[in-house]
């Protein structure tokens, strides 16, 4: 063997190439184009199904305002339909009504005249403070946890109870209502 084919022999051990064929290369090239999909799709599905609760949106904490600016007693109730709610106090308290009704999800409305809340579509009727009253529906309406707060300290001056009875308001100026529409009780059901 001449000296010229040894030191070839040499060079071509030490850069060894992979040889890879067309079908190789098309192979690995779906496989990270498939790969790639497959992160990009995840990805997206993370981003959309993790919940965006901003505050004042229906989801999340909506602060009313100062206790001061509540309606009166027995006065027409406040319709709020971005977060769909309805805010009504009565002599013991503070309630707000999910603005959905229990029978088949139609949103009801307050009838002045009436004096009630009906729903449109199968005329299930409901009592100022959210009791049922007739029609289809299988239950009072639903209704949100309100938290008063100290303006100042944030401390938790009142809260709606378990069974989803009216808040009592206190005596304190700086009172803050919050409706936490993420927060639903359901209604009583019926005899």
């Amino acid at each position: 063997m001449s000296e010229a084919t040894a030191s070839s022999e040499t060079v071509d051990a030490g850069t060894e190439q992979l040889a890879v064929n067309r079908r190789e290369f098309l192979n690995l090239a779906w496989l990270a184009s498939l790969g790639f999909l497959t992160l990009q799709l995840g990805g997206y599905t993370i981003v959309f199904a993790y919940p965006r609760f901003k505050e004042g949106e229906f989801g999340g904490i909506f602060t009313y305002g100062p206790v001061s600016s509540l309606p009166e007693v027995n006065s027409s109730p406040e319709n709020y339909p971005k977060v769909k709610m309805w805010i009504t106090r009565t002599d013991e308290g503070l309630l707000a009504l999910y603005k959905v009704c229990v029978h088949l999800g139609c949103l009801y409305g307050w009838n002045d005249q009436e004096v009630k809340f009906i729903c449109p579509c199968h005329g299930s009727q409901y009592e100022y403070n959210g009791d049922y009253r007739s029609g289809p529906a299988p239950r009072s309406l639903d209704r949100f946890v309100i938290r008063i707060v100290d303006g100042e300290t944030g401390e938790e001056l009142a809260v709606t109870p378990d069974d989803g009875g009216p808040v009592p308001i206190p005596d304190n100026p700086n009172a803050i209502v919050q409706v936490d529409t993420g927060a639903k009780i359901i209604g009583e059901p019926h005899a």
